[in-house]
């Protein structure tokens, strides 16, 4: 006769000729049971197709094995690639990794809080301080990939830089070296008005090295506030238009990059004789722009594993490093006029030529 609903310990127990203690015990297997007995609490299993009640085993170690991963865009190629790197990480620890987009409410937030999940990485420039730190009081471990500065963090929240700050002042001296002076930022686009600020590691990294090189810099150089790209393509345009100087662009990711391109053409200039163009991100994007893309790669396999590990320490109670920092490398391509260098001077600095993604 075909059994009907789900196979319970007590079924198992019936099968084997055992009690539900002894079944419990080959099941968890944290007590010894004598070789005769667990073979056939074994043989049950399989005949009955018995599988664990996850929801009761949560409750019972008050752990889910379940990682929340929340990102501002969850359609980017860069979040995609990053939540790979950290999925085959987790998988190979037991830990199932969920996406989410990030939503600056309160009920966001109490929905997070209000699962068993075991921890939370964050890569959200909008997710407003406060929020990460109810995550942070309710106990739930949580690593911020670091897009932006805070006033103050809790101390159960880890910190993994990504070489946002460092990669954006590269791109700065590397348009320098090649003798640009007059420097445009292309900031992100949002319908929310979630714009960058100096918390921006990237934009903060771009006006700290203008103003370490001594280069002209005012407000009307950052092209931002932008809902769509036609908004974009606008504010370059008018720029250029107005007769104000400009040599580079650089904006915040390859999208951006991309969008910025197509407004430098259409105003008949060349690229990179006239403007040169620097992206970030080193999407798939930059290899078939035309030009080709000059763009900035992130280490996304090391800042997986570096979340991934200090997470897990995190919540394992194990002592670990509050913060990370990594490295961003410099990849050149052929909207950026060239510097005259000595063989192997560029991989020595931090550059790349013409390295592509897998």
């Amino acid at each position: 006769m075909a059994l009907r609903g789900p196979v319970t310990r007590k079924m198992v127990a019936e099968e084997a000729g055992v009690s539900v203690t002894i079944v419990s015990y080959v099941i968890n297997n944290n007590r010894y049971v004598n070789k005769e007995k667990r073979e056939r609490v074994l043989d049950a299993i399989k005949k009955l197709g018995y599988r664990p009640n996850a929801i009761a085993k949560t409750l019972k170690s008050k752990r889910s094995h379940h990682i929340l991963f929340v990102a501002d865009q969850i359609a980017n190629e860069h979040f995609g690639k990053l939540i790979f790197e950290m999925d085959s990480l987790l998988s190979n620890k037991g830990y199932l990794i969920s996406l989410a987009q990030s939503r600056n409410n309160d009920e966001f937030i109490q929905n997070i809080i209000s699962r068993q999940i075991d921890g939370v990485i964050i890569s959200s420039f909008s997710m407003r301080e406060q929020h990460v730190h109810e995550i942070a009081a309710a106990g739930i471990p949580v690593v911020l990939f670091m897009n932006r500065s805070y006033a103050s963090l809790p101390e159960n929240v880890g910190e993994v830089y990504t070489g946002l700050y460092n990669g954006a002042r590269n791109c700065v001296k590397y348009l320098y070296d090649t003798g640009c002076r007059n420097i445009l930022y292309v900031d992100r686009m949002s319908g929310h008005g979630y714009f960058s600020d100096l918390s921006d590691l990237r934009l903060k990294g771009y006006i700290d090295e203008m103003a370490n090189l001594d280069m002209p810099f005012d407000t009307t150089k950052v092209i931002t506030g932008c809902i769509n790209e036609s908004e974009v393509v606008a504010k370059i345009t008018n720029y250029v238009k107005s007769g104000k100087p400009i040599d580079a662009l650089f904006a915040r990711n390859d999208r951006m990059a991309a969008i910025a391109m197509s407004a430098v053409k259409q105003l008949g200039l060349r690229i990179p004789q006239d403007i040169s163009v620097i992206g970030f991100d080193n999407s798939t994007l930059s290899q078939y722009t035309v030009p080709s893309l000059t763009t900035v790669e992130i280490d996304r396999k090391g800042a997986g594993e570096a979340a991934v590990n200090m997470l897990q320490e995190m919540i394992t109670g194990c002592e670990t490093s509050p913060s990370v920092e990594l490295n961003t490398t410099l990849v050149l391509r052929e909207s950026t006029r060239c510097i005259k260098t000595k063989p192997g001077t560029a991989e020595r600095n931090g550059f790349a030529e013409g390295k592509t993604t897998e």
